[in-house]
């Protein structure tokens, strides 16, 4: 029997709706009001205490306070959860909220330190946000699918098993765009959501709701998944640091997802946070409740302190960096060369050497990835919304069929037979051999006598583009497809007076004439720029300590 969809969307917002305290609502700015970073310090909800809490970005010194009990768990979830509130009420990035459940788990932490005197684990007390698809049992995951409305996990996911080990309170899930395959963030059930910086922008997607959230200071530490960027991509539209990590670092095991079944690309799970510890703190705390005894495909990989300390790149001394200025394909906007040119001549000032990077077939490395993704996903999308009969989005504009939309991940894909998938398969690995002997080739270019350390990267061609906008995913997905282990890192803003448009260039592309004739600096006003950094596969912790090198040496030009 087919139920009616847009009855049961209905009765899925109203009973969210149920779940925020009411006196946690807040008088909202109208539409026009494009920029509402300063409005959870302005709306007058949050106490001084509150205000202090939420503002201590640094996740390493919120856990010393709490470890401490200087600040208690229940006080600092309630001041997350409040603040995560005022930024629902802002820009529509919660699906779940359980506030009771979230502050009766932060009392049991509290009367735990306070009768043994010890923390429960390393992340004791932290209120930890979670992608719409990460599974806690009695709740619904709807990922944005109405059909999966009344779905209720009968137990946690592995990663919650592990965060709830670790002392954690996860206290909020966030929006994500339906069946996950999009760089932006809108459903039927929840609806978009938006970037906070600006409005009329995106947050990205497909972990959008954990950008925008984390963005507003909603959240300190979330969890995204990123198959072909959407951890990085929100991340760097929402001025963030996130890990990409490679298959398997983190345990994925309980997570609802579309195309499940298809392992050639894995989805994986990684941190998104205001603060460079935050990534590094997950990442530790989790692979040190070894998560390959909950998932039987997790690394079994312990956390690695001499790959922490570079063991294997000088001990961090002197670095060499390559600079990929753009993929070959799609030549980025000024504010996205801009913030390549300043962390080169941030890192040359801190001593390190940086040369130039060549990309290697990054149009094959995408064609590879999007030709697996759309083996089945046209089937797999049909069958998710075939009992409600909901359509399969199309298209992230607000005015339908307006955006282009990322040819990758369009739910219409026509399918293959088996033999021509292994086909494919076989030739994106035959593209991993080649990337990696090239890699190596740059040994006798670096001076260092290693290959280059790590590649830093546009992670997009664009800072957070309008709404259904976001038409090109290449500079993420090819490390999805290679497998490399990524870090996004914040470095500026668009400004309107440093980024005016250039003159056209001789096009690499259609799509590089496309994307120059998208930018207009006052369009993209305000909007948060970052780059990712690259690493070898299964080197998260070489690639979190040298995002710390970079992010040093520019908060020290911008201190100069």
């Amino acid at each position: 029997m087919t139920v009616d969809w847009k009855e049961l969307v209905a009765d899925k917002r109203r009973r969210q709706q149920e779940t925020i305290p009411k006196d946690w609502l807040i008088g909202c700015p109208p539409d026009t009001v494009l920029d509402v970073t300063a409005i959870p310090e302005q709306c007058g909800l949050l106490s001084e205490r509150e205000l202090q809490i939420t503002n201590t970005v640094d996740v390493a010194v919120l856990l010393q306070k709490l470890h401490s009990a200087e600040w208690s768990a229940v006080e600092v979830t309630t001041a997350f959860y409040k603040r995560a509130i005022i930024a629902h009420q802002l820009v529509n990035c919660l699906t779940e909220i359980f506030v009771g459940r979230a502050l009766a788990r932060a009392a049991e932490l509290d009367e735990h330190l306070k009768t043994t005197g010890k923390v429960v684990g390393p992340l004791h007390g932290l209120p930890i946000s979670l992608k719409d698809q990460i599974c806690l049992k009695g709740l619904e995951t709807t990922m944005g699918y109405a059909s999966w409305i009344g779905k209720y996990a009968d137990k946690d996911a592995a990663l919650v098993e592990v965060l709830y080990e670790c002392g954690a309170v996860p206290f909020v899930r966030t929006n994500v765009p339906q069946t996950l395959m999009w760089a932006e963030t809108y459903n039927v059930v929840f609806g978009r959501t938006s970037n906070p910086a600006n409005r009329n922008l995106t947050c990205g997607g497909s972990s959008g709701g954990e950008g925008a959230l984390i963005h507003l200071k909603g959240s300190l530490l979330g969890v995204g998944s990123d198959i072909g960027g959407s951890i990085r991509i929100p991340a760097l539209f929402n001025g963030l640091y996130a890990l990409r990590p490679s298959y398997g670092r983190v345990p994925y095991q309980g997570a609802v997802n579309s195309m499940y079944g298809q392992d050639s690309i894995p989805s994986v799970l990684g941190p998104l946070s205001n603060s460079l510890s935050g990534i590094q703190i997950f990442m530790q705390a989790v692979i040190g409740q070894k998560p390959w005894l909950k998932d039987p495909l997790a690394v079994r990989k312990k956390w690695d302190t001499e790959e922490y300390a570079l063991a294997e790149h000088g001990g961090g001394q002197q670095l060499c960096f390559a600079i990929m200025w753009n993929d070959g394909i799609v030549v980025p906007h000024p504010p996205i060369i801009r913030a390549l040119e300043t962390t080169r001549e941030a890192l040359l000032r801190a001593g390190h050497k940086v040369i130039d990077w060549q990309p290697l077939k990054h149009l094959e490395l995408g064609d590879a990835i999007a030709a697996i993704w759309k083996a089945g996903a046209s089937e797999d999308f049909k069958a998710t919304t075939a009992l409600t009969g909901e359509p399969v989005i199309m298209s992230m504009s607000p005015v339908d069929g307006a955006g282009p939309g990322d040819p990758s991940v369009r739910p219409d894909a026509v399918g293959m037979t088996a033999y021509q998938l292994w086909q494919i398969q076989k030739a994106r690995a035959d593209l991993r051999k080649e990337y990696l002997d090239h890699w190596q080739k740059t040994v006798d270019t670096t001076g260092t006598g290693r290959p280059v350390d790590a590649i830093i990267s546009p992670g997009a061609p664009f800072a957070a583009p309008p709404h259904g906008k976001n038409f090109y995913s290449n500079y993420t997905k090819v490390f999805n497809a290679l497998d490399y282990s990524a870090c996004i890192f914040p470095v500026t803003r668009v400004d309107v007076t440093k980024d005016v448009k250039k003159p056209a260039h001789t096009f690499l592309s259609n799509l590089d004439e496309t994307n120059y004739n998208l930018y207009d600096p006052v369009v993209f006003q305000n909007a948060p720029v970052g780059l990712q950094l690259v690493g070898r596969t299964l080197e998260e912790e070489a690639v979190i300590a040298m995002t710390e090198i970079v992010d040093t040496a520019l908060k020290a030009g911008s201190a100069a």
